[in-house]
Order: structure tokens, then C-alpha cells, then sequence
């Protein structure tokens, strides 16, 4: 009896993987050069004068693609001079590195959830890609530098009150808080051993997912390192790019009374002190725990100027000696803040009728976001950041948490002609294999595979694509 030669299945499968993405990436390369003829063809010859052809590199989800396309030198009443390639505008390519969309959005992914060595091990994993870790920080840089620069436009068009966003809320609820964040290299020389990062989240709202559990309606969020000013023209811009300013008749902020935060409040804007950090200063300042029902109960009771005095009066307590200094703070921490003291829904304000499906919620979503968002990724662990390096990463953080990066790589990528993208479908349709009629006729022999590509007929005698049945 013959002995088979035999091989395990994982080998096979991975070993298949990769010969399709070769295949793949021929068939994608002759995509890209027939575009770039056609756009050869359709080009202005007055104003582009072809200079031959340069090789470069795509780097795509099957792998890198190399391709040759035209570049061209160019004259224009308002252009001026210089070189382009035609074929790199119309893919993208000049916003996007040599990364493909596709790509770009997987890294993206990738980096919000793992360290940049472990997103690249990821990547190659799961794709056709041998990238480095230094590849995918330079891939996340760019994506982030691309969303920086349609946060400023948004921000442009708010303060001209030109924002185009569509969600129709009464009530927008505001919260905002930041995170320490260790710096790296000079910019720790600038800024010191660390900074804090701002973030903001904004939402209408909230839907009931389970017994006591909610989630936010169109939440949107932003972070950056940048001064308030800075900040608040960027949060008002994320939040007009999503919401219909005109349509909001309430705004509820709230915070830990950090200055920065009650500043970014528009006019109008009811505050609120955070009740977590507000709790916390009580229970920290405490001398005792019956001291600390005091202070409570007080709140509760809306008294705050009975809490007030009552603070002072422990603070000049001689029994309070080695709290004096916390119960004075914390003083001074409430006066400053004492319009925020009372939650807004004790304030006896009227909201607005919230629509189907959702609930007016107290504000308090921010200490858990501030974690999700930002502290599980880039805090502790001995974590450091550049400013621009943790701007970036935090832009893609803040897409990634809302639902929106998939959305927003989306719409920077380019649209690619239909019959290009058909011509790829067909090479794969079983439509273009003929169906077998009379003896002898073997239909496999004449699918549409490329020539350097004969090898895939007889990989474990596959049948015609029109026999497999799933």
C-alpha cells in the first residue's frame, strides 16, 4: 500500500492564505495601472505633461502592492508649477501615506486596543502584512493628523455658526474631566514630567439595554492636550458637527470644577458639580464618619450654606487639628463651586419631553469614560506620551469609543471607478466560467486566472468555483 504524503491543516490553510493574497496583489496592481492609463488618457494635455513612470509601494490588507504610474509635470494660472501623480490623488494617497484605507482603519483599530508593538504582531497575524511597529505608529499619526484636521474645520465652522450637524436634541448633556498623562523626551523638558489631557463627551440622552443598565444616545467625545480656549473651540465644534445647535434648548454641563471646564460653558449653560468628585472631597475631608453624614445630609437637604458654616466650624475645631488643612480646602472648594452643589434635577427646572425609547439621566457618565477612553490605554504601566504622539492616539480613542472610526476613515478614502472593481469581481464570478456542455468539456481550464497564477488550479484539485456548493 502507498504511503500518502501528508500535511496538517493548519499549514495548508495558511499556506493557501497566502497565495491568494499574491493573487490579490496582482490583481490590484493591474487595477491601479489600468486606472492610471485611463486617467493618462482623460488627463488635460495643455496643463499635464507626462514625465514616464516611477514605482512605489501600497500597502494594503493582502499585503504590499508595487505598481508603475505616471507622474507629471504641471503648469496653472493658479496652481503654479510642479510634479504630480494623477493616480495618487485620485486613490487618496497623498493624505493617506502609502497605507490603503482599508489598512489604515484596521491599525486604527488596532493601537486603540494594544501597544504599537503588539497592534503590528496583530496585524501581521491576521493580514497579508509584514509591518513594523515604527509602520503602524507612523500609520496612527497619520490617521490622527488627518481627524485633527477635520476637528479644526468643524471648529471653523462653529464659531461662524455654520456647524452641519443633523441630530435634532432639546437637552444636550455636557461632561467633561481630565487625565494626568506622563511626557516623553523634549517635550517633558517643555511641559514638565506630565500633562493633563482634557476630554469632553456630549449626549442626548439614554436608552435602557438591561435591567438597570443604560447607554448614551449619539454620544460624541473628544480629548486633547491643548489650552482651554484651544479645547473649547474644538469640543463646540465636534458637538455642532453632530448636533443642530439651533435645535437645543437646554445645556447641562458638568465637572470638577476645574476652571477650564466652567469656562467652556455656553451661555445659558446650567452647571453641575461632579457628584463623584464632589463625594470624594467629603469623604476625604471627613474628620469622622458622623461628620460626614452631617455634610451629606446637608446636601441633600439643599442647605448649602448651613454646609458651608458647618465646615468652617470643624475646620476651627482645635479636636480637628490634623484635618484642618483638607476641611479648609474642601471650603474653598465648595464656595467656589456652590451654584453647582445641587444636582440639576433638584434645581426644579422643566425639561423638555424626551423622545421614545429614551430617559433624561442624572449627569454622571464621565468618571467611567474618563477610563474607557483614555486611562486603559495610555495610563499606567509606565506609559509616557508625547504631545502630538497622545493628541493623535486620543483622536482615534475618542472615534473609537462613539462607534465613529470606521465612519470617518470612510469618508477620507477615495472612490474607486465601478468597471475597475468589476473587472476584479469577474476574475472570481463563477458567471464567467461556462457551464458544462458535452462530453470532455472541463470548464475549470478556462476560468479567468491569471497566467502567474496557474498553481491555484491544482491546489488540492479544487473544482470549477461553479461546482463548489457552501
Amino acid at each position: 500500500m502507498l504511503q500518502e504524503k501528508k500535511i496538517d491543516c493548519k499549514s495548508f490553510e495558511e499556506n493557501l492564505y497566502k497565495m491568494l493574497c499574491e493573487l490579490g496583489r496582482e490583481l490590484y496592481a493591474q487595477v491601479l495601472t489600468d486606472w492610471d492609463k485611463e486617467l493618462a488618457k482623460a488627463r488635460d494635455r495643455s496643463i499635464y505633461r507626462d514625465k514616464g513612470k516611477r514605482r512605489t509601494v501600497l500597502k494594503t490588507l493582502m499585503g504590499e502592492v508595487e505598481y508603475s504610474r505616471h507622474v507629471y509635470t504641471f503648469t496653472g494660472e493658479n496652481a503654479g508649477t510642479g510634479t504630480v501623480y494623477l493616480l495618487d490623488e485620485a486613490i487618496g494617497k497623498t493624505g493617506g501615506g502609502f497605507f490603503s484605507e482599508a489598512l489604515l482603519e484596521r491599525i486604527g483599530a488596532a493601537v486603540c486596543e494594544l501597544p504599537y508593538r503588539k497592534a503590528a504582531e496583530t496585524i501581521n497575524e491576521s493580514t497579508g502584512q509584514n509591518i513594523s511597529h515604527a509602520a503602524v505608529w507612523n500609520a496612527a499619526q497619520q490617521l490622527g493628523a488627518r481627524v485633527d484636521e477635520i476637528e479644526r474645520e468643524n471648529a471653523g465652522k462653529a464659531h461662524k455658526n455654520a456647524g452641519t450637524g443633523k441630530i435634532e436634541a432639546k437637552v444636550l448633556f455636557e461632561e467633561q474631566d481630565g487625565i494626568y498623562l506622563h511626557l516623553q523626551g523634549k517635550d517633558r523638558k517643555e511641559y514638565g514630567d506630565g500633562r493633563e489631557m482634557k476630554l469632553m463627551i456630549a449626549y442626548d440622552g439614554a436608552e435602557k439595554t438591561g435591567k438597570d443598565r443604560y447607554k448614551l444616545t449619539n454620544k460624541v467625545a473628544c480629548a486633547n492636550f491643548e489650552s482651554a480656549k484651544k479645547f473649547r473651540r474644538r469640543k463646540e465644534g465636534v458637538i455642532a458637527a453632530n448636533y443642530n445647535i439651533d435645535e437645543i434648548e437646554i445645556r447641562a454641563l458638568s465637572g470638577d470644577g476645574a476652571g477650564w471646564i466652567k469656562g467652556s460653558a455656553v451661555d445659558d449653560t446650567i452647571y453641575q458639580l461632579s457628584v463623584f468628585h464632589r463625594n470624594r472631597a467629603i469623604l476625604r475631608a471627613a474628620p469622622n464618619e458622623d461628620a460626614g453624614k452631617d455634610m451629606f445630609n446637608a446636601l441633600y437637604d439643599e442647605d448649602i450654606e448651613y454646609l458651608l458654616v458647618y465646615i468652617e466650624t470643624l475646620a476651627d475645631d482645635p479636636e480637628n487639628e490634623e484635618k484642618e488643612e483638607e476641611l479648609r480646602e474642601l471650603h474653598r472648594y465648595f464656595s467656589n463651586n456652590r451654584y453647582g452643589l445641587i444636582p440639576y434635577h433638584k434645581r426644579g427646572i422643566t425639561l423638555p419631553e424626551p423622545p421614545d425609547g429614551k430617559e433624561y439621566r442624572r449627569l454622571g457618565a464621565m468618571e467611567s469614560n474618563i477610563f474607557t477612553i483614555l486611562g486603559n490605554r495610555m495610563k499606567g504601566r509606565r506609559k509616557c506620551w508625547s504631545v502630538n504622539g497622545g493628541n493623535n492616539l486620543a483622536r482615534l480613542l475618542c472615534l473609537k469609543a462613539t462607534g465613529k472610526l470606521s465612519g470617518v476613515v470612510k469618508a477620507l478614502s477615495k472612490e474607486m471607478p465601478e468597471k475597475y472593481a468589476a473587472e476584479v469581481i469577474t476574475t472570481f464570478s463563477a458567471a464567467k466560467t461556462e457551464v458544462s456542455v458535452g462530453k470532455g468539456y472541463n470548464g475549470f481550464d478556462k476560468a479567468q486566472i491569471p497566467a502567474s497564477q496557474r498553481w491555484l488550479k491544482d491546489i488540492a484539485c479544487l473544482r470549477p468555483f461553479s461546482a463548489l456548493r457552501v
